[in-house]
C-alpha cells in the first residue's frame, strides 16, 4: 500500500499543501491510515468493519472523542 495513487486526503485538510490531515488507503481487507506530514512513516490497518464502526463513533452524537 505504499503507492501513491492508493493514499487520499480528507477533504478537511485545510489550505496550503493539505499536509495537516491523516490519508487513508482502501484495501478489500484492510483501511490503512498514515500521518500526512510523514508518509514514509508508521502506518496503522484496520479491517473494514472495525474501521467502519470507528467512524459512526466518531460521528455519534454522544461521542467523547471529538
Amino acid at each position: 500500500m505504499s503507492t501513491r495513487e492508493n493514499w487520499r486526503k480528507s477533504s478537511y485538510s485545510g489550505g496550503g499543501d493539505g499536509n495537516a490531515c491523516v490519508e487513508i488507503a482502501t484495501h478489500p481487507t484492510h483501511i490503512a491510515i498514515r500521518d500526512s506530514k510523514t508518509p514514509t512513516g508508521a502506518t496503522l490497518a484496520f479491517p473494514p468493519g472495525t474501521f467502519t464502526t470507528f467512524l459512526e463513533a466518531l460521528k455519534s452524537p454522544h461521542s467523547t472523542a471529538r
